[in-house]
């Protein structure tokens, strides 16, 4: 009698353990990154990922620090924020990624525009080089 009450107690737990195993479905997260013109190297907090067009994978939503460099062009420095759908919240995201038996395919697409660069003329060198003098001339009367 023991035995068989012991035996129907752990039916529920194997019953969750096949429903969380096999039944689980799971979220794929891809980020594809443009840039106009193409074939900008890309870092994507603060790691290179590829050149322009490139596609990656990604675990969390949140702030992403782009950079994007190509010869000729002024090196993009920017961010944006990837904001998670409504299934990824609490307590939707249980559901979605876990009980859920099929896969979610979730993608994004950014594209940024690279200005091209235009060096700056002898005058205007020398007239930041002069701010920057006096700038620096004030902190250091200013140190005790």
């Amino acid at each position: 009698m023991a035995s068989e009450q012991s035996e129907k107690s752990g039916w529920p737990l194997w019953i969750a353990l096949i429903v969380l195993v096999g039944g689980s479905g799971c979220v794929e997260r891809r980020l594809k990154i443009n840039t106009e013109p193409q074939g900008a190297v890309i870092a994507l907090n603060d790691e290179e990922i590829g050149v322009s067009p490139v596609e990656v994978s990604f675990k969390w939503y949140g702030d992403f620090r782009v950079q994007a460099r190509k010869s000729g062009f002024e090196t993009l420095h920017t961010h944006r924020e990837l904001k998670g759908p409504w299934y990824d919240r609490f307590p939707f995201d249980f559901f979605a990624q876990v009980l859920n038996p099929h896969q979610i395919f979730d993608s994004y697409e950014w594209t940024f525009e690279l200005t091209p660069y235009t060096p700056k003329d002898r005058a205007e060198l020398v007239s930041e080089a002069l701010d920057l003098k006096q700038r620096l001339e004030r902190k250091q009367e200013a140190l005790p």
